[in-house]
């Protein structure tokens, strides 16, 4: 249940990008929409699950330095390899060059983290 609930809120958190000029998502209807939403999803989440800690292994010089904001730039590349994934996957999403990835990233942390906690909040209510 945790995995599909992680899922749908980057999925939110990706819709919410689409707003933003350079990051498109096209489809006939919203059935067409929804789906390569859910796609690009676990894509975004898998290339983050796989490539995230490599990066960060390799970059530790850059993040001690940068006091982790190399992150940023991490987070903007793994949405950008997301964005050509899917495009070789025949998705229509795309984002144009890593500017866009790097805010449509930084939206998608940010959304992820609120939305994961109000979900939180919801699930887990306080004790009086």
């Amino acid at each position: 249940m945790g995995l599909l609930l992680h899922i749908l809120i980057t999925m939110v958190a990706v819709w919410i990008t689409t707003a933003l000029p350079g990051i498109d998502l096209s489809g006939e209807d919203t059935t067409t929409k929804v789906l390569t939403l859910l796609a690009v999803s676990v894509i975004f989440g898998l290339v983050n699950l796989v490539l995230k800690p490599i990066a960060k292994t390799l970059g530790c010089l850059l993040y001690v330095l940068t006091l982790g904001l190399f992150g940023l730039v991490v987070n903007g590349l793994l949405f950008w390899l997301t964005s050509y994934l899917a495009g070789e996957l025949d998705l229509p999403f795309h984002v144009d060059g890593f500017w866009a990835a790097f805010w449509g990233a930084l939206i998608v942390s940010l959304v992820s983290s609120a939305l994961a906690g109000i979900v939180r909040r919801v699930a887990q209510p306080e004790e009086d």
